[in-house]
């Protein structure tokens, strides 16, 4: 009876581990999924209407930059966030960190449906729009702080590689949800000018339907999440004896790893930029002339493809290594990717059917990496300080890869410019191998 009693306690308790497991990637999936459902707000639904918080007759080059400063103030927040929700993963919890940053930005983003216009507030209007979406980018940096660490470390090893690329999948989900979303919205509300219905309020239902969902995936967290059995082993190490998680971070060996994933994710957050930002306005609108719903439909199938391709990388990268499978995607870019890419820069008059296989192409072999960074990322820091060094190698080194435009401009000066993102690609690819080839493998690295 005795024995049949223990049985059952620990049927019980792997069945108790394998809910809190799953429970904890799911969370981390929707957290992807509402971060990026929430970055893509004001690049697809508020750049019809971001004249809604701008003075009239402006130039149309001021008109760009103060378009540009609502994407940018974004990004410029993450990494502040990243540090901060990181501190409070490796100090209070990932559940804790994950709960505070997805409040967070819930309620910023119901704000920023709220704003009036320029015409109630004059350029205060748009002030505040920046000044959400800053505040905005800082919890949106800390909402996969606390999130992918804690789904990653409660994943089996040999599972790590799967998690990895499935959360990462939300991204393309959650761009194929907005772009539709907007569709709907543009079809329902018709925008005829400043006083039509979407410019008055229909581009605020997208940000209400994004801070609702952040709501639910809060109460998701304090409902459903667990917090981390590896967090919890660790923090039970006598106060004194433990460092802040931002000195742990910067000295050290960690500090060394922390290097090494910066210049990876550098090389990989520049392929990545001219894949989602440079080639749907610079090469597919404005080189080869799609017309809107041609573009449309051509991201559309590339965001639905890489929904798999990036479980499919992440499966692989378990199966040959994540050191190996970035080397060898790293120069798989440099060479083939930027072939493609000087196929498709010559690919005006060619069938659209071509064009979608192309892009698909080279969506597939640029982002690949992606279905593997989330898992190796968080290998290559120790428990105490793996939260802030995910969120600080995944944040900060987006900066100097978000400046592409600039690089583009520059080499335009030696060559023709649409040519300038071939070269732009074949630089991203080798950083990035050279990243992982200054790094470990870490498949089978232990948590603890």
């Amino acid at each position: 009876m005795t024995r049949n009693k223990q049985n059952d306690i620990s049927v019980t308790e792997t069945d108790q581990d394998e809910k809190r497991r799953k429970s904890a990637i799911k969370g981390a999936f929707f957290s992807e999924y509402i971060d990026m459902f929430d970055i893509y707000l004001p690049v697809v639904v508020l750049t019809p209407v971001m004249f809604y918080f701008q003075p009239k007759n402006i130039s149309e080059s001021l008109e760009v930059i103060l378009s540009s400063l609502v994407f940018i103030t974004t990004l410029l927040g993450r990494p502040i966030g990243a540090l901060m929700f990181g501190m409070v993963a490796d100090r209070l919890g990932r559940r804790k960190a994950s709960i505070y940053s997805v409040s967070g930005f819930g309620i910023i983003t119901f704000l920023i449906a709220l704003l009036p216009g320029y015409e109630t507030l004059g350029i205060t209007s748009y002030l505040l729009l920046v000044l959400l979406r800053f505040l905005d980018g800082i919890f949106l940096g800390g909402g996969y702080t606390g999130a992918m660490p804690l789904a990653i470390e409660y994943s089996k090893k040999s599972q790590r590689g799967f998690v990895g690329g499935f959360i990462i999948a939300a991204f393309p989900l959650a761009y194929v949800s907005i772009t539709l979303i907007a569709m709907l919205m543009f079809f329902l509300f018709p925008l005829d000018g400043a006083d039509s219905p979407y410019a008055q309020w229909g581009w605020r239902i997208p940000f209400v339907a994004g801070a609702i969902l952040a709501g639910f995936l809060t109460l998701y967290y304090i409902h459903k999440v667990s917090e981390s059995e590896v967090w919890k082993e660790d923090s039970g190490v006598a106060e004194p004896q433990k460092k802040l998680p931002l000195m742990s971070l910067v000295t050290g060996e960690s500090g060394r790893n922390l290097l090494q994933v910066l210049l990876l994710m550098t090389g990989f957050w520049l392929t990545q930029n001219i894949i989602t930002l440079a080639v749907p306005t610079a090469l597919l609108d404005k080189t080869l002339g799609l017309s809107g719903s041609q573009l449309t439909f051509t991201l559309l199938i590339t965001y639905l493809v890489l929904f798999l391709s990036y479980i499919g990388s992440g499966l692989l990268g378990q199966k040959i290594g994540r050191r190996r499978f970035f080397m060898i995607s790293g120069i798989a870019i440099a060479t083939v990717g930027s072939a493609i890419m000087y196929l498709l820069v010559n690919a005006r008059g060619m069938p659209l059917a071509t064009i979608i296989l192309l892009v698909c192409a080279l969506a597939i072999l640029v982002t690949s990496p992606w279905g593997v960074i989330v898992t190796y990322i968080n290998e290559r820091f120790a428990t105490e300080v793996r939260a802030t060094g995910f969120g600080v190698g995944f944040s900060l080194s987006v900066i100097i890869p978000s400046f592409y435009a600039f690089y583009m401009s520059w080499l335009g000066h030696l060559m023709p410019f649409h040519y300038t993102l071939v070269v732009l690609l074949c630089i991203g690819g080798l950083i990035g191998a050279f990243g992982a080839f200054m790094g470990p493998e870490t498949k089978d690295v232990d948590f603890q």
